[in-house]
């Protein structure tokens, strides 16, 4: 799945934090894993309502799809530096962009992984999108013109599985909405990594979209069928595709 992502703005609302990357975020190669990204991506996320006053308001959100282009790596033991700003953005969700990047160690070139991910603002006690507040979206609007954005699925591809395997939950997959968390069906696309050694050996794009939810205790499965330059992959339970994922190369 190709398509560019926008580009950091020259001037607006740009939220900018740090800090050192973990030993716990790496994968054996030393590099911030996929997973790890999906942490970091949570908590610039906190840190951003927070840095805007709008932690209390805007409490509770799910992330409808989540794009992750690695550039260059992130890796142990940098430090990662974060950019979160609004790509498009609707009374109750936004495209929110963020870029990691670091140094380098030990004489390498600095890591650059670029992401997007579409957010939506819930109400709990209605389990419904909830429209955000004036001055949140106005704060958010000021690096990005597109003010009508909608939802549009960029996976749709029925399960067709070459090869299927199990994943096991925990409970401490959980989240604090009884779902797993998203760090873990990052875990879920780890799994598959191996099938395409050749394409993350390079600069790739990974993409997740989130269907359904997956609560602990029901019976996941991870399905997978090649691609000219990747691979798609579902989570499925019962058959059914809680998310559509695909991993493929991105252009040199």
């Amino acid at each position: 799945m190709t398509g560019t992502l926008a580009d950091l703005p020259d001037e607006g609302y740009v939220f900018r934090t740090s800090w050192p990357l973990s030993s716990g975020d790496i994968d054996r190669y030393e590099k911030l894993s996929v997973d790890g990204m999906a942490r970091y991506l949570q908590e610039c996320g906190a840190q951003h309502l927070v840095d805007c006053g709008a932690f209390e308001t805007h409490k509770f959100w799910i992330v409808r799809r989540t794009v992750i282009d690695v550039i260059r790596p992130i890796e142990w033991p940098d430090t990662v530096r974060l950019s979160r700003w609004c790509a498009g953005i609707s009374p109750r969700w936004c495209n929110m962009r963020v870029r990691m990047t670091s140094d380098g160690v030990d004489g390498r070139e600095g890591g650059l992984i670029e992401t997007e991910g579409f957010w939506i603002n819930m109400n709990m006690e209605t389990g419904a999108p909830s429209r955000l507040e004036d001055k949140f979206f106005d704060l958010l609007a000021t690096t990005t013109d597109e003010r009508r954005l909608r939802w549009k699925a960029w996976l749709n591809d029925p399960v067709d599985a070459q090869t299927e395997q199990p994943f096991p939950l925990r409970l401490g997959d959980t989240d604090r909405l009884d779902h797993v968390n998203n760090a873990v069906y990052l875990q879920a696309m780890r799994e598959v990594f191996p099938q395409v050694a050749d394409v993350i050996d390079n600069p790739y794009r990974l993409v997740i979209e989130y269907n359904k939810p997956i609560t602990y205790g029901e019976d996941v499965r991870i399905a997978t069928a090649p691609t000219d330059g990747g691979i798609l992959v579902w989570m499925t339970v019962d058959g059914e595709a809680r998310t559509h994922a695909s991993i493929t190369a991105l252009p040199s």
